[in-house]
């Protein structure tokens, strides 16, 4: 097969959950361009819709969308079962989605501390983030194995793989127990799915399913000038990614070009991960 031809995903359908979402949606981009038929997967129905439309109308070609929450079994069985009559098939499934709530202070408190962090936004954040995976891999995992081909892609984060630097995130003239951090389950979500990717990879491997993740960096998306400076300074390439800069390495670990690439995490993060 010729280089160019092994990044063709042409009539291969893939979901991918949260696909309403900023990097959703680019991941639905990247799977167009290269020919194939993004479902958009998302709790807002409404909204995955319009993003569905408005991509159809860009590419001119199909592109699905379902309203589901993925933390719900049934949900993700119905799922499957339109993914099929809509499409025949499912070859890709992208797990993208998370639970991102706002580190804001309630009543004097900072709730992201992990002192006073609620056991309802854990159990809401594993919930969405990493058993909404397994979810999703189990039932559209299962159909592909009965394809007898498929690929499943994970969508960690380089706070995954290594600790989040918690002075970035710090707001001047307010004490220690009020200052905001990045909230202890995106760590452990993000490091699950590197885990769930790996027990992926093995599992399905004789039909024809094989597993790997991508754990982008941060996405620069209009954040605070001041955050933006501290967290580059912690990035060798000086900046924050572009929002399209992970569509050829999705178009890559979902396409044939990465055949022979199988429980193996990414790391897209200008080098953060290398100091």
């Amino acid at each position: 097969m010729a280089v160019r031809d092994s990044f063709d995903l042409t009539g291969r359908v893939a979901v991918i959950t949260g696909g309403a979402g900023l990097l959703g949606v680019k991941h639905a981009e990247a799977i167009a361009e290269a020919g194939g038929v993004p479902v958009l997967l998302d709790i807002a129905a409404d909204r995955a819709a319009e993003q569905a439309s408005a991509l159809a109308k860009k590419y001119g070609q199909p592109v699905h969308s379902l309203g589901a929450d993925i933390t719900v079994p049934e949900q993700v069985e119905q799922a499957l079962a339109q993914v099929l009559e809509m499409a025949g098939r499912v070859d890709i499934l992208i797990n993208n989605a998370a639970n991102n709530p706002k580190m804001e202070s309630q009543d004097g408190k900072q709730w992201s501390r992990f002192e006073n962090f609620p056991l309802g936004i854990w159990n809401q954040d594993i919930a969405i983030g990493l058993t909404g995976a397994f979810l999703c891999s189990q039932v559209f995992g299962c159909a592909m194995a009965r394809q007898g081909s498929g690929v499943i892609l994970n969508i960690a984060s380089d706070l995954g793989v290594i600790a989040p630097d918690q002075r970035i995130y710090r707001q001047p003239g307010l004490p220690d127990e009020q200052q905001p951090v990045k909230p202890v389950t995106y760590s452990v979500v993000k490091a699950g799915l590197v885990g769930l990717t790996r027990y992926l990879s093995t599992y399905w491997v004789e039909q024809g399913v094989r597993a790997n993740a991508l754990s982008p960096g941060g996405v620069y998306n209009g954040q605070d000038d001041a955050f933006v400076q501290r967290l580059t300074n912690l990035i060798p390439m000086g900046r924050m990614a572009d929002k399209d800069e992970y569509k050829a390495a999705i178009v890559f670990l979902v396409s044939d070009a990465s055949a022979y690439m199988n429980g193996f995490n990414l790391v897209m993060d200008g080098g953060r991960t290398a100091w």
